[in-house]
């Protein structure tokens, strides 16, 4: 594994929408850290797209999670499970150039599982959040994340995705970050 940087890596928050989040298992844990990677996001001033999947039927990204979004950010909306499915959204996230992509969202077996994998196959080096990603069924999570795992996706833990975004003490964002984690 590479460590990552900021400046070159990019997170993909994956469908944190209001018709399907409530049907999630364990939705204010993943949300919550999703939080954390927002606002850790925009103190390492990390560039971030949002996808969402058919907003017109499952609605848009939840408003404590839309409420931190910056100006610079992205939302791209899509159809197919997979954010690179999409021609338009699948090439903002070409376009940013980022060597990492940091994945996080709903639900792991579907959108996220697919986006991983077509990533894996694009070149990236690909994360996903493990305590950010949520499923309806528990074992659809812990199944998803393990397949992630065994085709070349580092599985690994918000505070640590953003620690490792750091790399030291000396980052001026540190503080910020330490005081999100706490």
């Amino acid at each position: 594994m590479k460590i990552p940087h900021a400046q070159n890596s990019l997170l993909l928050m994956v469908d944190m929408q209001e018709k399907l989040l409530p049907a999630m298992s364990e939705a204010a844990d993943c949300i919550n850290r999703n939080l954390l990677l927002l606002q850790g996001a925009a103190a390492l001033e990390l560039p971030v797209i949002i996808s969402e999947q058919y907003p017109q039927g499952l609605g848009s990204t939840i408003p404590q999670l839309k409420q931190e979004c910056r100006d610079e950010w992205s939302v791209g909306e899509k159809t197919s499970f997979s954010c690179f499915g999409d021609e338009e959204l699948g090439n903002l996230i070409r376009n940013l150039n980022a060597e990492t992509l940091i994945l996080s969202g709903v639900e792991s077996h579907v959108c996220v599982l697919q986006t991983a994998i077509d990533a894996v196959n694009e070149g990236y080096q690909v994360i996903v959040v493990s305590d950010a990603v949520a499923s309806r069924k528990p074992e659809d999570r812990c199944t998803a994340l393990k397949l992630m795992a065994a085709n070349g996706v580092h599985v690994m833990s918000a505070e640590s995705v953003l620690f490792m975004l750091l790399g030291s003490a000396k980052n001026p964002a540190f503080k910020t970050i330490s005081k999100l984690v706490r």
